[in-house]
């Protein structure tokens, strides 16, 4: 792939800027360490972390039938969706397959579907598909935004130290516009100690210039996409187009929080019901922890026989458990804490690990 085959953000560019380096991994430009991955993960464990997460997809809809279609095509209750609040959303198949899992938020003027990268295009694609008398309008936003995340256990003081106290009165899945120090911006509380910054390039790249310059009573550091990986697996956190892809279903990936059963219909409603109501679902989403220090050289699973076990989504070197570790769906019938299982065609074992992960 050329230079000008990688996708890259403004933000990427201005981080450059700054000094740090960047490289091109799986079709886009992305610092994968500010300082150390150790360091990084002592912030998002022990204090709190920055990351740049402007490469999610960004989409605009329009119209006063929004809300009421994206109710009618995805998993969760979304015509309450007050202005000023977020809602997680499954778009799946007609099979009952995940398109992607995206935050809806309403503005009231308009809505915004942050889903993740890989997914965007098949994504507006499937939402434009059923907008036949709808008045929906859809725009992918491309580099207009700039999206910061802000997490760790002290996540919540660091946001009152950009936001002021209004962070106080703030609730989960709430935002609000923000004007501080000659910043404006957008501040979305996900949930305790999880917070999105959405804003234009200019505005993001002061807010980072401003929690760089004053971050002296945290343990506060920029995260990069290797700290983060090792943090998302050990946390068991599913991403695309890894753990969420349309080889799995939303009983499969966990992600049943984000399932409304008293909605009514949606695509794939029937199938999703199915599998819970007659005990259908095959397998679950796991950790696993592989023996020594091995990696697996293809991502099929199989028990002491030879049979079918699972499959390897992802996998990373985990300094906190000292081994590799990884996310893999495995079948029910072998999905306990302690199983051991291993990669096909090859001498590595696996043991089977609850999620989150404990050393």
């Amino acid at each position: 792939m050329s230079g000008s085959d990688v996708n890259t953000t403004p933000l990427i560019a201005f981080f450059e800027s700054l000094g740090y380096s960047a490289d091109a991994s799986n079709g886009r430009k992305v610092i994968k360490s500010y300082i150390s991955v150790e360091d990084e993960l002592s912030s998002l464990c022990n204090g709190v972390g920055l990351r740049d997460i402007s490469h999610y997809g960004i989409l605009e809809l329009k119209g006063t039938d929004v809300l009421d279609y994206l109710h009618r095509i995805s998993t969760n209750d979304l015509r309450t969706l007050s202005k000023e609040n977020i809602q997680y959303t499954l778009f799946t198949t007609e099979k009952g397959r995940i398109i992607d899992l995206a935050a809806i938020v309403n503005f009231e003027s308009q809505q915004l579907c942050i889903c993740s990268s890989p997914h965007k295009q098949k994504l507006k694609s499937w939402i434009e598909k059923y907008a036949i008398s709808d008045d929906v309008t859809i725009n992918d936003t491309g580099d207009k935004y700039a999206l910061l995340e802000l997490l760790g256990p002290h996540a919540d003081s660091f946001a009152m130290l950009i936001a002021g106290n209004m962070v106080n009165t703030l609730q989960p899945r709430t935002f609000k516009v923000v004007n501080s120090e000659g910043m404006l911006f957008f501040l979305l509380k996900l949930q305790r100690n999880k917070y999105w910054f959405i804003s234009d390039q200019e505005n993001g790249k002061q807010l980072i210039n401003y929690m760089l310059g004053n971050r002296a009573l945290f343990d506060f550091t920029l995260i990069g996409e290797d700290a983060y990986n090792i943090y998302r697996i050990e946390h068991g956190i599913p991403a695309a187009p890894y753990e969420l892809s349309d080889e799995y279903n939303p009983h499969e990936a966990r992600l049943t929080e984000f399932l409304d059963t008293k909605k009514g219909c949606y695509i794939g409603q029937e199938v999703i019901a199915r599998l819970e109501t007659y005990d259908k679902v095959q397998r679950t989403l796991m950790g696993i922890k592989f023996s020594g220090n091995s990696a697996p050289g293809n991502y099929e699973l199989v028990d002491t026989n030879g049979a079918e076990a699972g499959r390897i989504t992802s996998w990373v070197y985990s300094p906190r458990c000292g081994s590799n570790i990884g996310l893999a769906y495995i079948r029910k019938v072998f999905a306990s804490e302690g199983q051991e299982l291993q990669v096909k065609n090859s001498d590595i074992k696996v043991q089977v690990k609850n999620l989150p992960f404990r050393k």
